[in-house]
């Protein structure tokens, strides 16, 4: 039985992770990259119903696979259009594979589990699907796709208000169960708290049950609770560092503007101002905000403004606005968008930074690690005056043409290609292959002697000549 194995076949799955040989390469450096990324992106998901046959099995995908958003929605299509109507999703602020081998029962032994709940409910249900890992942007917007799939606006619960609720098969409802999660450094366990989520998810269910309601249930998270190792970590060393901290850097959807469908897509890792030196971290103000201020944005085919409005912010209200522009070159045959300037307006007064350097093809985004007027962050944020604003962002992405849903195109990045690493490397290969060359040109140059002294013979005698 595919449910009652659920938590040791995750065990067995991250169990097979092959090992990581650490080759003086470039390409196994980048490979070690992109996988620490990778892993920094991903949560699990776990799916059940009432209903019957909802998903077909999943056939095995090899060791590592990321489930991305379009392979999620061909397994949520099925059971929101031909399952029941009534949706839970219980999402958790962290969760990642690792929590269900640690505290997960050993060998069937479900009184040491913390999600015996859960597993009982994945031994009943007549259909359930496990996914181990799917990418954290298409976590990021399943409350939206399951709102416009099902037609009902997610009502956020609690048991409380769940006993109270009248639910009825024929009606769409879309209930959302927020669940916690804490270190081990908090006040409480991780176990307990996961224990403590796992009562919640049995007293729903058990809720549900009694008052014979047809649901489909998902299980899933913000962000992955056990992040690898930082990037920077990994690209200046890949050995394991002694009694090394894990840092868990914040990981968030980005912002949207839509009228008909989505326009502009803004996101960055990190958004920070300063006024007068004062600085603000705006990260938490603007990515996964429901009510952002978006006033004043606009889009059409060849301009495009991005406004973004705090208040109060240093004591006023201050509106940040991204102006781009799209036009058609003629020698490349192509059209390429360029930032065309940051704004910032405040009390009146309005702050201009020249970002020309953000550019590329009309059909990408755009990437840069930093994007600032401080100058040990590249300084790419000009200004013709002297000016009270600073700005850093740090991982800046920005599309805004040619954005096919709520997902960036492929980035055109700041950065060259040869990073000074590459560089050096190949200075070196070549300053080494000029020794090999010159040392085999000497050895090739040698030439033996092709006159002997014969001591039957006459010595040889050197004439000297005055």
């Amino acid at each position: 039985m595919m449910a009652a194995t659920v938590v040791s076949w995750i065990r067995m799955w991250t169990r097979r992770a092959p090992v990581l040989w650490l080759p003086l390469l470039l390409v196994a450096v980048a490979t070690a990259v992109a996988t620490a990324v990778a892993t920094e992106q991903q949560v699990p998901l776990v799916l059940w119903s009432s209903d019957r046959d909802l998903w077909a099995p999943v056939a095995d995908t090899h060791e590592g696979h990321i489930t991305s958003d379009m392979q999620l929605s061909t397994y949520l299509d099925p059971a929101l259009e031909l399952g029941p109507r009534n949706v839970l999703l219980f999402l958790q602020d962290k969760l990642s594979i690792e929590d269900f081998t640690a505290y997960g029962g050993v060998f069937g032994n479900k009184q040491d589990s913390a999600f015996s709940n859960l597993e009982n409910a994945l031994d009943l249900a007549p259909s359930s699907l496990v996914l181990p890992a799917v990418d954290w942007y298409a976590i990021s917007t399943l409350t939206t796709y399951l709102q416009e799939k099902l037609g009902a606006s997610p009502l956020h619960v609690d048991l409380a208000t769940l006993k109270e609720l009248k639910l009825n098969a024929s009606l769409p409802a879309l209930l959302l169960i927020r669940l916690p999660y804490t270190a081990s450094s908090g006040l409480m366990a991780p176990r307990e708290v996961l224990t403590g989520n796992d009562e919640v998810i049995g007293q729903v269910l058990s809720t549900l049950k009694s008052e014979n309601v047809p649901y489909t249930a998902a299980l899933t998270a913000v962000r992955p609770s056990r992040v690898a190792r930082d990037v920077a970590m990994v690209a200046g060393g890949l050995g394991r560092q002694l009694l090394q901290t894990q840092v868990a850097s914040p990981i968030h959807p980005p912002v949207s503007y839509n009228d008909t469908a989505p326009r502009i897509l803004f996101w960055a890792q990190n958004f920070s101002v300063a006024y007068k030196d004062e600085w603000k971290d705006l990260t938490s103000l603007t990515f996964g905000v429901e009510n952002l201020n978006l006033t004043g944005s606009f889009w059409n085919d060849s301009f495009a403004m991005l406004s973004l409005t705090y208040e109060p912010l240093f004591g006023a209200t201050v509106t940040f606005k991204f102006i781009l522009a799209s036009r058609f070159y003629s020698v490349s045959a192509r059209y390429w968008f360029t930032m065309e300037r940051l704004e910032i307006h405040s009390n009146g007064s309005v702050a201009h930074f020249n970002v020309s350097q953000v550019t590329g093809p009309s059909i990408y985004s755009f990437h840069c690690e930093y994007i600032s007027s401080l100058s040990k962050k590249g300084n790419l944020l000009v200004t013709n005056m002297p000016s009270l604003w600073q700005m850093t962002l740090h991982n800046f992405q920005i599309q805004a043409f040619n954005v096919t849903g709520e997902q960036f195109s492929y980035a055109s990045d700041c950065a060259g290609f040869f990073s000074p690493g590459i560089w050096m490397g190949l200075l070196t290969t070549l300053f080494m292959l000029f020794i090999f060359t010159y040392g085999l040109h000497m050895i090739l140059s040698l030439k033996t002697m092709d006159r002997f002294d014969d001591h039957k013979g006459p010595t040889i005698t050197l004439t000297q000549i005055v």
